[in-house]
C-alpha cells in the first residue's frame, strides 16, 4: 500500500515525501481510511509507529475541504496530550502538514506565560494541541471557545490516565459539542481505558496493530543485576566501554535525576536532567542540546517518557525500574523508532526484583540478563568485618586507620574533665562560663514593636 492509495491530497503527499517516508506504517494504513469514513476510533499502537501522522493527515485534509473563505476564529480540532514535550512534538507535525493547506495550529500547556497563548487564540486558530490543565484554564477564562470542535483526539490516553487527568478530560468534554468525531490512541489497554472509551466514543472501530502491552520488536532489551550502591559506577562503565554518544537515562524521582546528573558530571560525562521541576525554557534548551549531540546523557523522569521524539536514539537505560509496569514499555519506546534498531538496558538491584517480575508478567516473557565481572550482583558492604581468612573488600585502609586512631581518644576525654573544674564559675549572665559585667541589652523584636504600636 502507498500513501497515494489512501486518498491524500498532493500537498500532503509532498509533505510526507519531504520527511522521507515512502510507505505508510500499519497504524497509518488502517486508521486513515477509518477516519475518512467519519467513524470514532479506538486504536492501540506503540510509540514510534507513526500514529501522530495517522490522525494528523486525515484531520488536516478534512478541515481544509470544509474551510470557508471567511477566516474562522474558533478551533475545529482538539488534540489532548499528557505532557508538554508531546504537545510540542504533535504541534510541530500538525504545523508541517497544516501550513500547506492554509491551516493554523497552536500548542497550549502550562509552565509558561499564558498571555501569548491568549493573544494567539484571539487571532484565531484551526487546530489546538493542549494538555488538559492549561486548556481548562483558558476555557474557564473564556479565552477559548470549544463549541465548534469537529475532531477530538486523545493521544497517549493511557498516560493521561496514569497522571490523573481523567476528571480534567471529562470536564473538557463538557465544553465540546455532542456531534464530533472522537479518536483515542493508547499504547496500552486497561480497564480505565475501556471505561473512558465507553464514556466518550460512539460505537468506535477498534484497531490494534500490535499485541497489547508489548514492547517494540526493534528494541533489544537486557537486564544487568547490580547492587544499588554501584549503579552509577556500572552506568559510567557501560557508557565509556561502549563509547555511547547519546543515552537517555530514566530515574524514578526528580531528586534522583539531579543527583545522578551531578555524579555523571563528576565522572567526566556531560549530562543534564529534564523533569517537571525545570522550567519549560530550560527543558526545551536541554532537549535541543541533547538532539544536537552537545550532551552525552539526558537524565529524565517519567514526565518525559512520552513526548520525546529523538531521531535515531540508540540507547535507553532504566536506572530505576518504574513503579507502574506499563511505564517500562513507554520508556524503552523512546528507542527503536521508525524502523530503527535500539537498545534498552535496565540496572536492577535486589530490592527491585518484585518490579521486574511485574514487568515480565506484562510483557509475557523474561527479559534476558547480562552480567559484568567487575560488578557482582551483591557487593560487599563497606565497613563490614570480613570473616576469618577473608579480606574485607569494602573496608578501605583509610577507614581502618581512622578506627585505630579513634580508640586511644577515649582516655583523653576523661583527662579533660579536671580542666572544666578550673574554668571560671558560671555567673547569672553566662551559662557557658562567660563573664559579662554589662547588663543585658533590652530585646527589640516583633513582639515589642507590636506592643508599642498597640499602646
Amino acid at each position: 500500500m502507498s500513501f497515494e492509495s489512501l486518498g491524500l491530497r498532493a500537498e500532503l503527499l509532498s509533505a510526507i515525501a519531504t520527511q522521507g517516508y515512502t510507505t505508510p506504517t500499519p497504524i497509518q494504513s488502517q486508521a486513515i481510511p477509518v477516519i475518512f469514513e467519519g467513524c470514532d476510533l479506538l486504536a492501540g499502537a506503540q510509540t514510534g509507529t507513526g500514529k501522530t501522522a495517522a490522525f494528523a493527515l486525515p484531520i488536516v485534509q478534512m478541515l481544509s475541504e470544509t474551510t470557508t473563505y471567511k477566516k474562522r476564529k474558533h478551533p475545529r480540532a482538539l488534540v489532548l496530550v499528557p505532557t508538554r514535550e508531546l504537545a510540542a512534538q504533535v504541534s510541530e507535525q500538525l504545523q508541517n502538514y497544516g501550513r500547506r493547506l492554509s491551516l493554523s495550529s497552536i500548542k497550549i500547556y502550562g509552565g509558561v506565560n499564558i498571555r501569548p497563548q491568549m493573544e494567539r487564540l484571539d487571532r484565531g486558530v484551526d487546530i489546538v494541541v493542549a494538555t488538559p490543565g492549561r486548556l481548562l484554564d483558558h476555557a474557564d477564562r473564556g479565552t477559548i471557545k470549544l463549541n465548534e470542535i469537529e475532531f477530538l483526539v486523545l493521544d497517549e490516553a493511557d498516560r493521561m490516565l496514569d497522571l490523573g487527568f481523567i476528571d480534567d478530560i471529562l470536564r473538557v468534554a463538557e465544553f465540546l459539542p455532542e456531534e464530533r468525531q472522537n479518536l483515542l490512541f493508547s499504547a496500552t489497554y486497561s480497564k480505565s481505558i475501556k471505561q473512558l472509551a465507553d464514556e466518550l466514543l460512539d460505537q468506535p472501530r477498534r484497531i490494534e496493530v500490535t499485541r497489547r502491552n508489548i514492547a517494540a520488536d526493534a528494541v533489544t532489551q537486557a537486564i544487568y543485576p547490580v547492587d544499588r550502591n554501584r549503579k552509577r559506577e556500572m552506568l559510567s562503565h557501560l557508557i565509556r566501554k561502549g563509547d555511547w554518544s547519546q543515552v537517555l537515562v530514566f530515574t524514578r524521582t526528580r531528586y534522583g535525576a539531579d543527583k545522578l546528573t551531578d555524579e555523571l558530571l563528576f565522572d567526566g560525562i556531560k549530562a543534564a536532567p529534564i523533569h517537571s521541576n525545570k522550567s519549560q525554557s530550560i527543558r526545551t534548551r536541554t532537549l535541543a542540546e541533547f538532539k544536537k549531540g552537545e550532551l552525552r546523557v539526558l537524565v529524565a523522569t517519567d514526565v518525559a517518557a512520552r513526548g520525546l521524539d529523538i531521531a535515531n536514539l540508540p540507547y535507553v537505560v532504566n536506572y530505576d525500574l518504574p513503579q507502574v509496569p506499563e511505564d517500562y514499555v513507554h520508556r524503552i519506546g523512546r528507542t527503536g523508532r521508525a524502523g530503527e534498531d535500539g537498545v534498552a538496558i535496565s540496572l536492577v538491584c535486589p530490592a527491585e526484583q518484585a518490579r521486574l517480575v511485574e514487568i515480565e508478567k506484562l510483557l509475557e516473557y523474561a527479559v534476558p540478563q547480562e552480567s559484568i565481572a567487575e560488578f557482582p550482583v551483591i557487593a560487599v558492604k563497606r565497613g563490614v568485618k570480613a570473616k576469618p581468612g577473608q579480606k574485607a573488600k569494602g573496608a578501605s585502609k583509610s577507614k581502618q586507620k581512622s578506627a585505630k586512631a579513634k580508640s586511644p581518644a577515649k582516655p583523653k576525654k576523661a583527662a579533660a574533665k579536671p580542666a572544666k573544674e578550673k574554668s571560671p564559675t558560671r555567673t547569672k549572665t553566662g551559662r557557658r562560663g562567660k563573664v559579662d559585667t554589662k547588663p543585658p541589652a533590652p530585646k527589640i523584636g516583633r513582639r515589642l514593636s507590636r506592643t508599642k504600636t498597640s499602646k
